[in-house]
This record gives C-alpha cells, structure tokens and sequence, in this order.
C-alpha cells in the first residue's frame, strides 16, 4: 500500500494556498449540455469523438488563459478523456501543474445508479485500479467521485457514505488523495435535515481513518452556515470543497463566502458567461472576473 507524499508540493499547496477548485471534469452526459451553454449545438457533431474533442478544445481554451493560473487555482478536475489528450504538447495533467501551478485530479466515478431510499449510489466502477494505475502514472494527484442524495432517509444516506468510503480505501491505497462527493440536491425538500445526517454519518467514517490518511470532501453549500467547520478543521481533512449545484453564481458565491474555510470546486458557475463566439479578448476578461469572484468567495 503507497502512503500519500505529505511533503509533496502539490499537498503543501492544498494545505497552505488560498484559492479554489476548478471543475473541468463535465462527462458523456452532460458534455452535449456543457457545449450548449458554450454556444456549440448538437448539429456541430457527429460522432462522440467529435464531441470530445469540442469540449476538449473548450477546455484547452480555459487552461491556456491567462487568467487561468496557480495564482488562484489550486487544482482542476479532469475528466478521463481529458487527463488522456495533452494541451500545448504536454499530457493535461503534466501541463497544468508545469506551466501553470495547477494540482490536477480525476473524476473516476461512470455516474449514478437509479434512486432508491431517497438517494443515487454510484454504479460499480470496473476497472477502478487499472484506472487509478494509469492515473498515478500521468502524474495525477487525487481523485473525484459523486452520489446524489434527494431525502432524509437514514439508510440512504449511509449507503452512500458507505460506498464512498470503500472507493476511497482504494484510492488511498493507489498514493491518491480521494474527493469524496455525496451531493445533496439543493432542490430537496428535506435539504437541512438531508445535511445533518450526512455529517453525522461522514464524521463516524473520519473517527475510524488511520492518522496517515487523508480525504477531501465535496459537499453542497449548507442551510446553516459553517455547518461543516468541523472538517475544514479536522486534520486528516486536507481541503472541504463546495459544488455550485445548480446555484447562479452570484447565489453560489454569496453562500460560499458564509462558509469559513470551504473552498470553491464550481462546474456551471466557473464558465457562465464563456462561448465560443468570443474574442480572445472577451473570453478572457469573462474569465478573469468568474475566477476572481470565486476566488474571492473562496477566501473567506
């Protein structure tokens, strides 16, 4: 079993850098919509390997900006498909953390089971050690994966933690430091009571972690601020992330702010505003002020 590197780089700046997340990791189904909102209609392709390789230009385009930087980054994740082409000559992984100071991380999760106990497990994820194998090789530093959970059901949200949990045991063995991403939908009608549940089942996890490993959690932004505190300071806790949601966002970065700690990990909200209609100029500038208000949020 690796035990994760706690003096490398890429985790002293985790620990020690004020910035946020950057979400690039949109997948088979939701990548149509993610071009969509670019300004790229479905008629601009044919195949998925033309799909690909659009919103592999999209985000080639957001990683060689200038306003994309270590600066205020701390890391990007990547979808598979990403993490395997290369930008400027370079693997993904190897040209965000070269040239710009970015730590990168993979979604390994192949989407969501059918809700059941008010929740959506992961489906099984073949392959998972040849994949986190190839991961660890491209120079990747942690991984990302999600489960959706609607209601307060008890049962549910443990499986999900649960489930969570064992990946992670994995990833951790693999020398990768684990996102773990039980979402709560913002949507629910049991969203507070959904949140008090989830922590308490998240805290009993972290009481049984042996000292040498570390978690990152990805969680939705709470009813009641600084609801997770506890973990921003837990030691074996190496960052708490939030997930926009479906938040505009203004809505996401004004919640965000009244969470000390927690830090940005937004998909939508990072590209609102961005097309592919743009100048380079204009692109940009977007770019620029998204990143900044984020950031900004994120440093509270």
């Amino acid at each position: 079993m690796e035990v994760i590197n706690v003096t490398s780089e890429e985790f002293e700046k985790f620990k020690t850098t004020p910035g946020f997340v950057a979400a690039l990791d949109q997948s088979g189904g939701s990548t149509p919509k993610a071009l969509h909102l670019y300004g790229i209609e479905k008629d601009a392709w044919s195949s998925d390997e033309e799909m690909f390789e659009l919103v592999h230009q999209m985000r080639t385009r957001i990683i060689t900006s200038p306003s994309f930087n270590g600066n205020r980054i701390l890391a990007a994740i990547l979808f598979e498909n990403t993490m395997d082409r290369e930008i400027e000559g370079q693997p993904t992984a190897d040209y965000l953390w070269n040239e710009k100071g970015v730590v990168p991380i993979l979604k390994v999760d192949k989407g969501l089971a059918a809700e059941d106990k008010g929740v959506q497990l992961m489906k099984p994820i073949p392959q998972l050690e040849e994949l986190l194998t190839r991961a660890k090789a491209k120079n990747i530093f942690g991984t990302k994966m999600r489960s959706v959970i609607k209601l307060a059901n008890p049962i549910g949200i443990k499986e999900v933690v649960d489930q969570q949990f064992e990946v992670a045991e994995k990833i951790i063995a693999a020398g990768l430091v684990p996102i773990i991403e039980p979402e709560i939908d913002i949507h629910s009608p049991e969203k507070a009571e959904a949140e008090a549940l989830l922590k308490e089942s998240l805290a009993n996890h972290l009481e049984t972690l042996p000292d040498h490993k570390y978690v990152m959690f990805k969680l939705t932004l709470p009813e009641e601020d600084n609801f997770y505190r506890a973990f921003v300071e837990h030691p074996q806790v190496l960052k708490v992330v939030a997930l926009s949601g479906g938040y505009t966002r203004d809505e996401a970065n004004q919640r965000l702010s009244r969470n000390n700690g927690v830090v940005a990990s937004f998909s939508r909200a990072l590209t609102e505003g961005l097309t592919a209609q743009q100048t380079e100029e204009e692109f940009d500038k977007m770019l620029d002020h998204s990143i900044q208000s984020i950031y900004d949020a994120s440093i509270t």
